[in-house]
């Protein structure tokens, strides 16, 4: 396995999260390297039938089940490797390559490929100037990349170089433009209950020690930083269409499970987690199946694709 890995950033200062709001290159490693190593946790990824059957669901959802399997892809902004790892398990991908702006990231893609036995490489890069030759994979992806990059056309047109002739993109878990606007007001609305409500005197044994409260507090607003983008999806179709891409086509999802879902998150990372039991556990996947169910075979047929919270985009490179 090939990596230029440098030691991660564990924790970002406060004087680190001030040089950021200038930098966003410099804002996306801290955030990354920060989140590394508990990312999966924080956001229930797992390298089972439940992400693979998610991830394999997304990927047919936009792009359908033709040219099965691919047989070499890479990941745009990996993370820990959920998308890519996840469509290798699920039948879609052959042989997989990571790639990162953060070595943190980088490290723990390519720890979980080894753990999983996954034929895949990674190397640190930034989304607009991807370090491989023309023509070289089959199929890009990308899961919740797209909103961290500064210069959105020139990453597609690198994506677009680095693809074959024929060649498919998938970028899935994208925030819409309203999506993300009611997600984020209902993150914060929690997080301040629930962090005020557990001050009282019977509920302190669900308060977090504040060292990670506030350790919270100076993630999120890396977080605020590194979320650059909001989409339109007609205008993200259009973003591709002009960079050369062809066949391009955005699928939306997620409307009521994610006014579930959002508050759902904000309380778990608000609360100890042994306070948490398998039944909640339980009762949060199986609420999220359910109303994601309701919004993709009810409200998709009522509702304007706009007001979904993810969106999803495809295309290919023309021949």
């Amino acid at each position: 396995m090939e990596s230029s890995d440098p030691a991660p950033n564990p924790h970002a200062s406060a004087e680190e999260i001030e040089a950021a709001r200038s930098d966003l290159k410099l804002a996306n490693v801290l955030y990354h390297d920060w989140e590394a190593d508990t990312y999966d946790e924080k956001w229930s990824i797992s390298y089972d039938e439940r992400c693979i059957d998610y991830a394999v669901g997304r990927f047919k959802a936009v792009a359908g089940e033709q040219d099965w399997p691919y047989e070499h892809a890479m990941e745009l902004g990996s993370g820990t490797g959920f998308f890519l790892l996840n469509l290798m398990q699920g039948g879609v991908i052959k042989k997989g390559s990571v790639t990162d702006l953060s070595p943190g990231m980088v490290r723990v893609a390519l720890r979980n490929a080894a753990g999983l036995g996954l034929d895949v490489d990674g190397r640190v890069a930034d989304a607009e100037r991807i370090p491989y030759e023309d023509d070289t994979f089959d199929l890009v992806v990308g899961h919740a990349v797209l909103h961290h990059i500064p210069d959105l056309p020139a990453a597609f047109r690198e994506v677009l170089r680095v693809l074959k002739p024929g060649g498919r993109f998938v970028f899935a878990g994208e925030p819409t433009r309203i999506g993300d606007r009611y997600a984020r007001r209902l993150g914060r609305i929690v997080w301040w209950l629930t962090t005020n409500v557990t001050r009282l005197g019977p509920l302190r044994e669900w308060r977090r020690p504040q060292a990670e409260l506030d350790s919270s507090s100076r993630a999120a607003a890396l977080e605020a930083i590194v979320d650059i983008h909001t989409f339109d999806p007609t205008e993200l179709e259009r973003m591709a269409g002009v960079a050369g891409a062809r066949n391009v086509r955005a699928h939306t999802e997620e409307l009521s499970a994610a006014l579930f879902g959002w508050p759902v998150r904000t309380f778990e990372a608000a609360v100890p987690p042994e306070k948490l039991g398998l039944r909640w556990k339980l009762f949060a996947y199986k609420s999220w199946l359910r109303l994601s169910w309701f919004d993709e075979h009810v409200l998709r047929r009522i509702a304007p694709r706009e007001l979904f919270y993810n969106v999803m985009i495809t295309g290919t490179k023309p021949v």
